[in-house]
């Protein structure tokens, strides 16, 4: 009796650990709460200063240090934005429910803050999510709304910080763009906010993958 305890504890840590829950709901307010509450601890994208985890069906299609476009399996992008100088300087979220979107709520799990803003914008679906320092952004049709959060809150829960590397990077004008270029915690009703920062980089790549016809796909 004993072992077959100690080999369920195994398997229940085993699963909760590291697997990547599939939800059967077309809410993806069911899906929120628990998958935010929960601590993650798989990592596949490694950077300077921070790492997180893209699931399964989610893959790059251009990316820097700080900013990233990502393509879902429904070939969806979404448009990712790390904020490590708010993170250092540890900004407060500010951010204020909008009665008027589609759904608007203030988030909070395990000490850390964001908010989930969703507007309809041209039969779409606006896409505003932050949480942790970082912003994904993305315009959906309403059959992809809950895949879409669910990638999205795989990645953001995922997001740690390397404080040290931070101080060391900040301290030699590595990151050297202004914590006044963009405030994560204002939310807009259209994709202008994430964009205009970006079209400020100078970045020639940058320049070229925010034209969606210039976008490649075919992952």
């Amino acid at each position: 009796m004993k072992k077959i305890v100690v080999l369920l504890s195994v398997l229940v840590v085993f699963l909760t650990g590291c697997s990547v829950y599939t939800f059967e709901t077309d809410q993806f307010e069911d899906n929120l709460d628990y998958l935010l509450s929960q601590k993650a601890n798989l990592y596949n994208v490694y950077y300077d200063g921070y790492k997180y985890y893209l699931p399964k069906g989610v893959s790059f299609v251009e990316k820097d240090d700080y900013n990233a476009l990502l393509a879902d399996q429904n070939d969806n992008q979404y448009y990712l934005y790390v904020d490590a100088i708010s993170y250092y300087h540890k900004i407060e979220n500010d951010y204020q429910e909008n009665h008027d979107s589609y759904y608007s709520k203030l988030l909070n799990y395990n000490d850390k803050t964001g908010y989930l803003q969703i507007d309809e914008v041209d039969d779409k679906y606006f896409i505003q999510f932050v949480f942790n320092y970082v912003k994904i952004e993305a315009f959906v049709e309403e059959k992809d709304l809950v895949d879409s959060i669910d990638n999205m809150c795989y990645i953001l829960r995922s997001v740690t910080f390397n404080l040290s590397v931070l101080e060391s990077l900040i301290g030699d004008n590595v990151l050297d763009y202004q914590e006044e270029d963009y405030n994560l915690f204002k939310a807009d009703s259209s994709k202008e906010s994430y964009m205009e920062v970006a079209k400020r980089n100078e970045n020639e790549e940058y320049s070229k993958y925010l034209e969606d016809e210039k976008i490649d796909l075919d992952y």
